[in-house]
């Protein structure tokens, strides 16, 4: 069964799963699932973009469902098999839009019919300065100056606001700290600026302390898929937080996420929340996984071929690579619902 929603057509197919319940860091799943409901008992008022569950409708799956599904896995009676306890739908990726962006990226050229891209994410280790130098000249910039007293609601009812008249290349001449229009809350190099902007998310230790800088708004310029990140007009203006933080309308209240049960995807077309179960194989063994749907990007606008998954804390490519390079570019992919 397919389903046209915008340009992608997903198909999700009705499966039974006989084997176990995966029980791998169950514990960092559960307060992963507990924030993410904690966000979606907000109400569909507060953010009818990501709080819905409208594609999946459909096949049966409401914003209950999507709730309860969270609520069970933190229950300590989680056991038996998966069909024993949850509905999966099968999710195949989207291939036809997937073409549509395949021209020098191999691994769209490459998506399986039965299987979704699976990108990985970190939280980028930075080296970072309070004040700016030579080999730290790009800032991490707080909200400007002109909305630091506003809602993001009041804020989007003023379009001559400083975060909406600047794209990334202006802002990386330095054009915001000469004219004082905005905070700079770090100073750190080029490859560490991308890095945050590309990733959402960075840790600094300054004065022997541990500090996390999150996404907090960005300058609503759409993110081009076909260009690379560091030509990008799209800009996040960044703040400071106790936790690392997924998907959130805004700073007052994001999602708590954690490496290695969380990935990133389409929540504007699944909704945020879905509990989802990973199958991939390494070597001769079959791996499976839990994670939920608790964060997303630009690159996940009406992208329904792929996932992120949050892979951990990294200080450069390298680190990650070496971490990583066991996981496979392409998984199976089923959504969980509690039955």
């Amino acid at each position: 069964m397919s389903i046209q929603t915008g340009y992608a057509k997903p198909t999700f197919q009705k499966d039974k799963l006989s084997f176990q319940i995966p029980t791998k860091n169950l514990d960092q799943l559960c307060l992963v699932a507990k924030s993410t409901l904690k966000y979606l008992n907000q109400g569909q008022k507060y953010d009818p973009k990501a709080i819905h569950s409208r594609l999946l409708n459909s096949y049966g799956v409401s914003l209950e469902d999507t709730k309860a599904t969270l609520h069970s896995v933190c229950q300590p009676k989680l056991s038996g098999s998966v069909d024993q306890n949850f509905r999966a739908l099968r999710w195949l990726p989207d291939k036809q839009h997937a073409q549509s962006f395949a021209e020098k990226k191999p691994l769209l050229q490459r998506l399986p019919q039965d299987k979704l891209l699976m990108t990985k994410y970190y939280v980028r280790k930075i080296n970072a300065q309070l004040q700016a130098s030579q080999s730290h000249s790009f800032a991490l910039y707080g909200l400007p100056f002109d909305e630091t007293s506003l809602s993001i609601q009041e804020a989007s009812l003023q379009p001559t606001l400083t975060r909406y008249r600047y794209g990334k290349q202006k802002i990386l001449s330095g054009f915001l700290h000469q004219q004082k229009l905005a905070p700079a809350l770090v100073w750190v190099n080029r490859s560490d600026l991308e890095a945050a902007l590309l990733q959402g998310t960075a840790v600094a230790t300054l004065n022997q302390r541990n500090r996390i800088f999150n996404v907090h708004r960005n300058n609503n310029i759409a993110y081009d898929r076909t260009i690379k990140p560091e030509q990008q007009e799209r800009y996040w203006y960044f703040r400071e937080v106790s936790h690392i933080q997924g998907y959130g309308k805004d700073a007052g209240i994001k999602v708590n996420i954690i490496p290695q049960v969380t990935i990133a995807g389409d929540v504007y077309q699944l909704g945020l929340g879905k509990v989802m179960l990973l199958e991939y194989k390494l070597g001769q063994q079959t791996k499976r996984e839990l994670v939920v749907m608790a964060d997303t990007g630009g690159a996940f606008e009406d992208n329904l071929y792929q996932i992120d998954y949050l892979s951990g804390y990294y200080a450069n490519w390298d680190e990650y690579y070496e971490a990583n390079k066991h996981l496979p570019d392409y998984v199976k992919a089923w959504i969980l619902v509690k039955k």
